[in-house]
């Protein structure tokens, strides 16, 4: 029986994760500037280009033909990715919790179709919740470089306080799970153990690589129904033009290690164009348009 482009994601990252879980406890961690290094890459490379598929979204969903109206989308969505800039820089607490708050919203959007709200909440809480259970010095740290001491060490509390309930939930999914469908089962415990045992910037730099991007360019491609080779031209534009805004946080970022610089400018920039992003791509989930399996003809509305 042959399987989906969907399904086979799913499969080629949860081995991933779970090669990567095993390396992380069986080797001692990476330096954290190869760490961050490795990451930033990473994202950058391979996370990053989903997003940069958003014009697609934005032609099919907002019926965009002239050139005023994509002038106007420009500046919209440029406009939402710097006040989310402005908010980090005055208001950071609150942005620290907004960011996380909505990246788990974003997240829970990456599992196959078929699965309830709830179950997807779990499911993206994980990615942000379970670093704390044994990263919790690690992920104060990497916060503090975002946010400050202060910010950082409230919302690591909060997590630590969540952080086993949630894992218990996210093992009972899985236990659910195995009932229905047992690649769709593999998916979310390989998430659970990758976001668990992996230092916490590891972690995340897999699953955002190799799960949540590859698998929003997939129904990107179902939705806009697009050759990859249109998508990577589309695609080329909004790339320069993350770089170009990157360089501009990087400017205005306070003075610091190259390293703290680097994953400051690395998670803002992310931060910045999430808020744009999800204001399309939700629009598109909720309307029922989004969570396909890979088959031309499947859809499914959100639950």
């Amino acid at each position: 029986m042959a399987i989906s482009p969907l399904r086979l994601q799913g499969l080629i990252f949860s081995v991933l994760a779970l090669i990567v879980t095993v390396f992380s406890l069986l080797l001692a961690p990476m330096t954290q500037q190869h760490e961050w290094l490795l990451a930033s890459g990473l994202i950058v490379l391979l996370g990053v280009p989903h997003g940069a598929l958003d014009p697609l979204f934005a032609k099919k969903l907002l019926q965009l033909s002239s050139c005023t109206a994509w002038v106007g989308f420009v500046a919209l969505y440029l406009l939402l990715a710097a006040l989310v800039v402005v908010v980090w820089w005055y208001l950071p607490l609150f942005f620290l919790i907004a960011f996380l708050a909505v990246s788990i919203l974003h997240f829970s959007g990456d599992l196959v179709a078929g699965a309830t709200f709830s179950e997807r909440l779990v499911y993206g809480g994980a990615v942000i919740i379970l670093p704390a259970l044994l990263h919790s010095t690690e992920l104060t740290r990497l916060f503090s470089q975002l946010v400050g001491a202060n910010a950082a060490m409230q919302v690591v509390a909060a997590l630590q306080i969540i952080a086993w309930p949630w894992l218990l939930a996210l093992l009972l999914l899985v236990v659910l799970s195995v009932r229905r469908d047992g690649l769709h089962a593999l998916e979310i415990i390989s998430v659970g153990l990758l976001t668990w045992i992996s230092t916490p910037l590891l972690g995340f730099a897999i699953y955002f690589c190799t799960m949540h991007g590859p698998r929003h360019i997939l129904r990107t491609r179902q939705y806009a129904g697009v050759a990859p080779r249109r998508m990577a031209l589309v695609a080329l534009l909004p790339l320069l033009a993350v770089f170009g805004f990157s360089t501009l946080i990087w400017y205005f970022l306070p003075p610091s290690s190259t390293g703290e610089r680097t994953l400051q400018l690395l998670f803002v920039t992310l931060a910045a164009l999430t808020l744009p992003h999800m204001v399309l791509v939700e629009r598109v989930r909720f309307s029922g348009h989004y969570h396909v399996d890979g088959s031309p003809a499947t859809t499914l509305a959100i639950r």
